[in-house]
């Protein structure tokens, strides 16, 4: 049921010293042959090979340490850059926080990056390396820098690489992945109450499941809902928080909490962040700190290390285009359905679509749906913001990441390509943004090193058999979750942004006048802005609404940090 809700106040962050020797730990460095972190850093810090040395590291952490001069130092991210760690060089001297808004607070201030903005619209995030802020850099996942002066050595000390068997014993391999699965909650639970996150799905539904079992106790499990068609999934949650009997705590989010909460989320960032579930997220792990909890255990990674998004198997359709011969593809489909007017015809277009998607190689491929290729961005934007900027380095970025895994698979490819653009740079940044400003800390089983190492060994078809997403995962854990978890489709905490945007009188003034005030900053077009509020959201909430919302933040965001900003 829903309580009475008081946002917590955003405090302005601090700009940081960094004196010689200073050294930054967010989270737990392990693996190391000792538990002090600061000393694990000083090893890498006295190694002449420190990506060597940190090789056999795991856990959830951000680390960086200074040299006594002054003039060295090491940074380092996990995995995944569950934390966030910027850096900046200031005078011939290299500064670094878990902020990037900290560094930009030196003297002298950074600028804002247009060309972030424009990562911001293309990705609805900024990935790493770039910051909103010019001269301010995030550490990416996975890797170890070392400081020489006003340099930088940065390599990866992580980089996965897929075995793909072409068989397993199914059976041996179930019972170990549970066993992990099992021991990845273990010891993520700190002694405090126990408690998770529960979407309904089967990651949030595991984790719940498995902390009754290493306790022998059920934990608390904490739910978002949403009064609106085809987004509230709390029947699952339900469903799991029976099975494993926990103390079960629901919380509906309505349009006057958007009011409220946006500002304050958006205000909390340290730069632009547009994953719209994160107010949700938000109201989840407060609801939960007002019951007591301190650490809440979340399920993400599951989808992206065992094959469970839809459009994994999207994706394999359009690879089987290059099994037909290739005198039937040149010489008959392609000349018919794309040169002639037959590809035109109704029964046709589906075929013309197909092959056109089809002939465009991964990871390009997976951009034809991106907003600002659909709307176009002439359409968006500024000439003047287009004239500063450089249209194709997103793509470039997602191409290098692409060639990062090696050789493997499309699945696999795709699954590490996500493991950067949407694990460490959305719903890791998001969970851990949201629970922070909460008050509550949170941990990931899911990322446990033993975990993604096993999903490495899998077989592809034990991740995708046919069109069954994440079938091994699915299988392995029949009997201990539900069946009609899963039997579902995936949801999570979705928002109903749109929907309530064209309903809510309070929520549609918000959003007016936040995309009105954007369009006085010189980046997007103020016609633009009155056809997506005036036409596109009305005709289809759905899919205008992300565009409304990723301007609306970038929006809140600027008028906290930098509010008389304009491109000049």
């Amino acid at each position: 049921m829903n309580e009475p809700n008081t946002p917590v106040a955003a405090t302005p962050p601090s700009p940081p010293s960094n004196p010689p020797g200073a050294a930054l730990l967010t989270g737990k460095i392990e693996g190391g042959s000792t538990a002090d972190g600061r000393a694990v850093l000083q090893s890498l810090l006295d190694a002449a090979d420190p990506w060597g040395a940190a090789a056999g590291l795991h856990g959830e952490f951000a680390a960086g340490l200074a040299s006594a001069d002054g003039q060295g130092g090491v940074l380092l991210t996990d995995r995944f850059a569950t934390h966030s760690l910027c850096w900046r060089v200031i005078a011939g001297r290299v500064h670094f926080a878990a902020r990037a808004d900290e560094l930009a607070a030196l003297p002298p201030r950074a600028e804002i990056d247009p060309q972030a903005i424009f990562d911001y619209f293309y990705f609805h995030v900024i990935p790493s390396p770039r910051t909103i802020f010019r001269g301010v850099y995030r550490l990416e996942p996975g890797v170890l820098a070392r400081i020489r002066g006003d340099r930088l050595e940065q390599r990866r000390w992580w980089n996965p690489r897929f075995t793909e068997p072409a068989s397993a014993d199914f059976d041996k391999l179930a019972a170990q992945f549970r066993a992990l699965v099992e021991d990845a909650v273990r010891t993520r639970l700190d002694g405090s109450k126990p408690a998770c996150f529960l979407s309904g799905g089967t990651d949030s539904s595991t984790v719940a499941g498995m902390i009754g079992k290493v306790l022998g106790r059920a934990g608390s499990t904490y739910s978002i809902g949403f009064e609106a068609e085809g987004y509230d999934e709390m029947q699952y949650a339900r469903i799991a928080a029976k099975r494993f009997g926990t103390d079960h705590h629901e919380y509906y989010v309505t349009p006057e909490d958007l009011v409220s909460g946006i500002p304050l989320v958006a205000a909390s960032y340290d730069q632009p962040f547009g994953n719209s579930s994160v107010v949700p997220a938000y109201y989840c792990a407060k609801m939960a700190r007002e019951d007591g909890v301190s650490l809440l255990i979340a399920g993400d990674g599951g989808d992206e290390f065992f094959g469970g998004n839809v459009r994994y198997a999207k994706q394999r359709l359009f690879g089987f285009y290059e099994q037909v011969p290739g005198v039937v593809r040149k010489g008959l489909l392609e000349p018919i359905l794309q040169g002639t007017a037959v590809g035109a015809l109704p029964l046709a277009r589906k075929g013309r679509s197909y092959i056109e998607q089809a002939r465009v190689p991964l990871p390009d491929r997976m951009q034809m749906y991106n907003l600002l290729q659909r709307l176009g961005q002439e359409n968006v934007f500024e000439r003047s913001f287009l004239a500063c900027i450089d249209r194709e380095n997103p793509l470039r970025q997602q191409r290098a990441v692409w060639k990062e895994a090696g050789q493997a698979s499309p699945l696999n490819l795709m699954l590490a390509y996500d493991w950067r653009y949407t694990l460490t740079e959305a719903d890791l940044r998001k969970v851990r943004g949201a629970t922070e400003l909460a008050g509550v800390q949170t941990r990931f089983p899911f990322l446990d090193h033993r975990l993604v190492d096993f999903s490495l060994d899998l077989p592809v078809s034990y991740k995708l058999k046919g069109d069954k997403l994440r079938w091994f995962f699915k299988e392995a854990l029949r009997g201990f979750l539900p069946d009609e978890i899963l039997a579902k489709k995936k949801q999570g905490f979705g928002l109903p942004f749109g929907v309530w945007a064209n309903r809510h009188e309070g929520l549609k003034r918000f959003a007016t006048d936040s995309l009105q005030s954007l369009a006085q900053r010189g980046i997007v077009r103020a016609d633009f802005i009155d056809t997506l509020l005036k036409d596109h959201l009305p005709a289809h909430p759905g899919y205008y609404g992300e565009m409304v919302w990723i301007s609306m933040i970038l929006e809140q965001w600027l008028r906290r940090h930098a509010p008389g900003w304009r491109l000049r």
